[in-house]
Order: C-alpha cells, then structure tokens, then sequence
C-alpha cells in the first residue's frame, strides 16, 4: 500500500455542514436557473443520421423492428434516441457534481426486482448506459420523459408541469433526507415492497391498487413461475417456445458464427466474473437450449440470447439472458476509468446504483462482443405508462417515487451532501427543470416528425407491423 492510499483513511472528512456549504457554492459558477436552458446548436446532427450510424453495426434484419418500434410514438421514439439526447445536454449548463448515471433515465425504465437476497425492491432497472457524469443528465432526460408521456396521456400543459415538479421536489427533499445518513445505512437503504405500501405512504386507491397488481406479478416472474409460458417440454427436455421474430432458435449469429459455440465461449468468460458462493450454484446447471431475442427499444439489433439452464431436473430452471453492450451513449462527453470490458461497466453500475443486484449478474467478452449476463426472470416488473400501465389518475404518485429512485441512486453514488447543498430547498431547480422539460419535448416532436418523413420516403427502413 502506497503511503498516499494508507492516508486516505486517516484525513478528517468534510462535515455534512461543509459539504452542504459547498454545494450552495456551485450555484455561483452554475446557476440553477440555467439549467433550464435549452437551443439546438446549428451544427447538431440530425437524429436519422445518429440512428443511421448506430444501425451500421447491429444486425441489419433486427434494424426495421427498432425503427417500427420508435414509430409508435413520440415516447417510443424518445426511449430509443439516447445518443442524440446526449449529444444535445453536452451542450448545456451543468454542474461538475458526479453521480454514476443511469444514462438512459425515463419514467418507463424503473421497476420491481430481486436483490441477492430475494426482497424484491423498487427502483431503476436498466443500465445498458451507466456512467459517471454530472447528476444533472439524469435528471433532464427523466423529466423530459414525463412531459413527453403526460402528453402521450392526453393531459394538457398544467398536467406535465404537476408531474415534473412532483418529481423535482422528491427528488430534492430525498436527497436532504439522504444527506444526512450514515453511509452504512444509506448503502443499504431500499425501496421496498412494504415500504412503498406502508400505511405512512399517502398514495391515492388506484395507484395503491396499480402497486399492489405490479407487486404480486413480480413475485411470481421467475424462472420457475414462467417456465409452462416460455417453454415446453419435448420428450425430457424443456425448449425454448419461438415467437417470430422476437424469439427465434439459430444455428448462426449474425457474424456467421456458431450460436452454441459462441454461447460456450462466452458461459466460461463469464463465470470468472462471478464470485465464488454464485459460481459453486452456477456450475450445477447446464446450458440446455438457447434462443435469440429482441427486446427494448434503444438495444434492438445487438446480440441477446435467452440461455435456459437446468439442474437436477426439468422442474429446476435457471434462465439467463446474454446481452451484448456497446460503449455507453454517454462516453465521448465524460472522461472515466478504464473497465476490462463494456460488460464490466455496466455490471458495476448496476451494482453501485441498485446496491442489491441480481445474485447471477456478471460479464465476459468473446470473439465477437463485450457483454454481461443477468437473470431473465428474477421477479422483475416493468413500469409502462398508458395501455394497461400508469393512467392519468396514478402518474402523480408514481412521479414522486421515481424522484425518490433516482435520488437514492445518486445519493448511494455521489456525495448526497453536496448535491443537497445545489439542489436547495426552494423550488428554483423545479422551475428550470419544468422550462427544460418542455423545452426538450418540443425538440422531441420535431425529430419525431423528421424520423417518421424518413420512413415515409424511404430513408430509413420500418417494419410494417408493430412487434
């Protein structure tokens, strides 16, 4: 150990008073008021051309689904256009306070997952984008969101502006909240099932009861409670059900390669990332079947395998998802560490930012991509708004959770200290978050309309149904 790592331990931190102090004075360098600015540059890049140069590299079969997807709505189209986002915040004021960042922040990429320990918890369930950057990219993107899908709701102008705020003052008072706990107790500090269904939580009946559904139906999504819907036995094995084109068998990658070599290849790098309780569970089963995936919207066109796994017998799955994973969308505008692979970078921000991830979480890299592997089914539950999601009645509860969220991952993985102390107590940053939010949607709209024109003239290729 070097002399200046023994030290490390021994220097008197900063009190929450200095570094609340502190935080109060980064408001001179950035004010808070201006972060609710927003002008596309004249020399930005045009969304069908980002969207192009990311289509150069997926599977060209997969490019028309991601692009049919996007077409739906304005909404969709905002999911899947993270990279044009961040080349437009690397045009705005921001604060140099650090966060590790989930980098793809919406209202419908929260939901209901299993820790290591099986407690299901709520909180940010997608990381195919994590970083470390400024706290405040995370907050503009979710914002964004919530006037973009309040109008894909119908609601008018004072609708969103209620959302946005309901999730700027959360997020606010949480993190004063956070600031002044003990680290020990903050890093394990969870939104829970019985937390969010607390008496002391005042929620309206719908959204108690919209929980309460979300709840139960994450409970039961695990590999065993799924296994009859997704697959099917064939003499004494299970098999994977194929659902074209979102769930089809293959012989061979795009690349030309061999699925099962591939899949082999990739298992061994994998299971040195796991730890050594994971990996003893880990090496009882074996790779049965495999079938390849679409799924999302933003990661349409990269690699993903569904890798049924079994144990002592048919009725004991395990079943795994391969995800391959580019650079973050986020890396040509924040300097960080090196990873040994991309899979590596988002394996350590979900950890960081959930605190209690997936007990089979891990990543390896192969002769083809750099990617990670998680549980397909490990009690997840998604949160959508609209059809069968978040209605009109529940967004506003829904909105100060997500506030909550979003502030406990950054409060877990940045000074919560000092971004209480910019963040303040008044409602300024509201106010610049709501002028930001709708800035941005009206931005959306206009490269919504330009996407749909080159679909329409052939510029771009859609699917002609919606998968």
């Amino acid at each position: 150990m070097t002399q200046a790592n023994s030290d490390l331990f021994t220097i008197r931190r900063p009190s929450v008073r200095d570094r609340l102090a502190l935080g109060k004075t980064l408001r001179q360098k950035i004010r808070r008021s201006s972060l609710a600015e927003f002008k596309p540059t004249t020399g930005r890049r045009l969304a069908i051309d980002i969207l192009a140069d990311q289509s150069k590299t997926r599977n060209p079969d997969l490019i028309p689904i991601r692009h049919a997807r996007m077409r739906t709505s304005p909404f969709a189209f905002f999911r899947g256009s993270a990279a044009l986002m961040a080349q437009d915040l690397s045009e705005t004021p921001s604060p140099a306070i650090q966060v590790q960042l989930c980098g793809d922040m919406h209202v419908s990429n929260f939901g209901f997952f299993a820790s290591s320990e099986h407690r299901l918890v709520f909180g940010i369930n997608d990381f195919d984008e994590t970083l470390p950057g400024n706290f405040d990219w995370d907050l503009k993107r979710l914002v964004a969101s919530a006037v973009i899908a309040s109008q894909a709701l119908g609601q008018d102008a004072v609708y969103a502006e209620s959302i946005v705020r309901s999730i700027v003052t959360s997020y606010r008072k949480n993190l004063d909240r956070f600031s002044r706990m003990h680290y020990f107790d903050l890093g394990r500090s969870y939104i829970d099932g019985d937390a969010l269904l607390a008496p002391s939580i005042k929620i309206a009946a719908s959204s108690r009861k919209h929980l309460e559904k979300l709840i139960r139906k994450a409970r039961s999504n695990t590999s065993i409670g799924v296994l009859d819907k997704f697959t099917v036995l064939q003499g004494n094995e299970r098999r994977i059900i194929d659902k074209p084109p979102l769930v089809m068998h293959a012989e061979k990658t795009h690349h030309g390669h061999s699925v099962s070599d591939l899949l082999d290849h990739s298992l061994r790098a994998y299971r040195s990332s796991l730890l050594s309780d994971r990996l003893e569970i880990l090496n009882r089963y074996r790779l049965v079947d495999c079938a390849r995936q679409v799924v999302g919207i933003g990661s349409v066109g990269l690699a993903c395998w569904v890798m049924l796994m079994e144990g002592v017998n048919a009725g004991d799955p395990l079943i795994l998802q391969y995800k391959e994973v580019r650079k973050s969308v986020l890396a040509p505008y924040f300097k960080s560490a090196r990873y040994k692979t991309q899979g590596a970078r988002v394996e350590r921000g979900q950890r960081l930012i959930q605190g209690a991830p997936d007990l089979f979480l891990g990543y390896g890299k192969n002769f083809t991509t750099d990617f990670y592997i998680r549980q397909l089914r490990n009690m997840k539950g998604g949160i959508s708004v609209g059809e069968d999601g978040i209605g009109v009645k529940e967004f506003p509860d829904y909105a100060r959770l997500f506030g909550w969220s979003l502030a406990q991952a950054h409060a877990r993985t940045g000074d919560p200290a000092l971004l209480a102390g910019y963040c303040g107590r008044t409602e300024q940053l509201d106010d610049a978050m709501v002028r930001f939010a709708f800035a941005y949607a009206e931005q959306n709209m206009a490269d919504y309309e330009q996407f749909c024109k080159a679909i329409g003239s052939g510029q771009l290729v859609a699917a002609t149904e919606n998968f």
